[in-house]
């Protein structure tokens, strides 16, 4: 074996070795349903800040955006600077509600099982349609995570993308199937701050060996002008209100990330929120600083030392860390993608593995399972859907950005008007609550399959239309249909008096 790929496969072993450590540790401290799929609430707000940001992220930060912004340029700003407002908009709105209201909702573990309490779901039917929704947008989302785990090991050992995709996968599950919330969340505390400090340190390193910021200016300008416009794509065409529209709408799809909002959920005060948000917001805009940063440099780099050619752009922080860096370092910086990686599918997987072990198997098949049946399960549930994932991913044309898009888009429309209102609107029901989600979901599943009409209308990334058609939809089956039983609206009262007094004792209020 090379040098470089053993120093690297030395790297990548110590660090998974520590993800283990930590994963061990966990299983320890895991012994219920609310210890492995929430933690316990018991994040402080550094693990739950970088836990949300770094599981947000995943691969597509370190290969989707850098590959974007060296094909795109400085256009990449549109899509980062909606992401950065939404980041901020879903801590300041829905944290310490969330936070809140799923402890008064009978202690609730899930997004679909808080939707189901704080409505009153004696059936369980909205809680199985949320379910289902989950599943199906996290299959496309965890398989973008494999995707990039297959490029990762196809780059840098050369092994056949098929082998390399199960290899990552392997990864994945070793741990999430142990430990559960803990593991995941703290192994993300790790992963995230490593994100970070690579995306920092590849860009200023290129940067600096290519003579400076003024010439990497300007052998982009060279190479194409357009990459250094904001309103006008690499081609030269300007950028319509459809294309800003789509890129910015990116932000939106944060209120309705269950990977994401199962971490306001599991934070351990209210009064962290604050501080968290914080944390998440400094993390999430230098992370993608440092994203755009790399394409751009490596744009340059491409130019002056490639010959201008890149086969795949989602490749190119691979290639500078490559290029530019000793072994050792190479190794360490690079294990930075198998940390976005596993951050995020170890997230999504959990998730989904709760769906399948809360939201079906408790609430619909075994009602009096015991709480070892149901950890039992999950875990189970984590082997099965990665399974399915990994035939997701088995396709090598498959790109990061075009899964994460898809999944994002679902998650963001099915879920974010719902849970938003649901936080604010006394007035709304079950009737809206379940229209909302089936109408976001399927606006986005029908909307994907479209494109032109009329002034490109359906070139409009479907996450706008799923949120505004949701929106409209829970207004009016909640206005046409009866009022919330008076159990819902007392519950209501009761969560946002606990909300302004103190945070209510776990199972102290109910909203059934």
């Amino acid at each position: 074996m090379p040098q470089f790929d053993t120093a690297i496969t030395a790297t990548f072993l110590i660090y998974l070795a520590l993800m283990l450590a930590i994963g061990a540790w966990a299983y320890r401290r895991t012994k219920d349903p609310s210890g492995y799929f929430l933690g316990g609430r018991t994040l402080g707000p550094w693990p739950a800040a970088l836990s949300a940001g770094a599981s947000d992220m995943s691969g597509w930060l370190l290969l989707g955006l850098p590959g974007f912004a060296f094909a795109s340029g400085l256009e990449s700003l549109w899509l980062a600077g909606g992401l950065l407002l939404g980041t901020w908009l879903n801590w300041l709105l829905v944290a310490r509600r969330l936070r809140a209201y799923t402890y008064a909702a009978d202690d609730a573990l899930t997004i679909p099982e808080f939707f189901a309490n704080r409505f009153g779901d004696p059936r369980h039917l909205l809680q199985a349609v949320s379910a289902f929704f989950v599943l199906l947008f996290f299959l496309f989302y965890t398989s973008s995570g494999l995707v990039a785990g297959g490029k990762l090991f196809e780059t840098v050992f050369g092994f056949d993308y098929e082998i390399a995709v199960i290899i990552g996968t392997l990864f994945v599950v070793s741990y999430t199937l142990f430990g559960g919330f803990l593991a995941v969340s703290w192994t993300d505390l790790v992963q995230g701050l490593l994100m970070a400090a690579a995306l920092l340190i590849v860009p200023v390193w290129s940067i600096s060996a290519d003579a400076g910021v003024g010439a990497m200016l300007g052998t982009l300008n060279e190479r194409n002008p357009e990459l250094l416009t904001l309103w006008q794509d690499n081609a030269g065409k300007p950028l319509g209100l459809i294309a800003i529209l789509s890129l910015a709408a990116w932000g939106l799809g944060y209120f309705g990330q269950p990977h994401i909002l199962a971490r306001f959920a599991g934070i351990r005060s209210g009064a962290d929120v604050p501080m968290a948000r914080r944390i998440a917001v400094t993390w999430s805009g230098l992370s993608m600083a440092g994203a755009i940063l790399v394409g751009l440099a490596g744009a340059a780099w491409v130019e002056t030392n490639a010959g201008g050619e890149l086969g795949d752009p989602e490749t190119i922080f691979m290639v500078l860390v490559n290029a530019l860096f000793h072994p050792v370092i190479a190794g360490i910086l690079l294990a930075a993608i198998l940390a976005a990686i596993m951050s995020t599918a170890d997230s999504q997987l959990l998730v989904s593995s709760s769906a399948l072990a809360e939201d079906f198997y408790r609430k619909l098949l075994r009602p009096r399972a015991r709480q070892g049946e149901i950890v039992l399960m999950g875990r189970l549930a984590v082997v099965v859907l990665a399974l399915v994932a990994l035939l997701l991913a088995y396709n090598p044309d498959s790109t990061v950005l075009g899964l994460v898009a898809y999944a994002w888009a679902g998650f963001g429309a099915a879920f974010g008007p719902v849970l938003v209102l649901s936080l604010y609107w006394r007035r709304m029901n079950w009737a809206g609550a379940l229209a909302g989600v089936v109408v976001g979901g399927l606006t986005v599943v029908v909307w994907k399959q479209l494109s032109g009409g009329p002034l490109g209308l359906f070139d409009l990334y479907e996450i706008v239309p799923g949120i505004a058609f949701a929106i409209v939809a829970i207004v009016t089956a909640s206005l046409v249909t009866a009022a919330p039983a008076a159990a819902v609206r007392d519950g209501f009262d009761r969560f946002r008096w606990g909300l302004r007094e103190a945070e209510p004792a776990a199972g102290a209020a109910t909203v059934r």
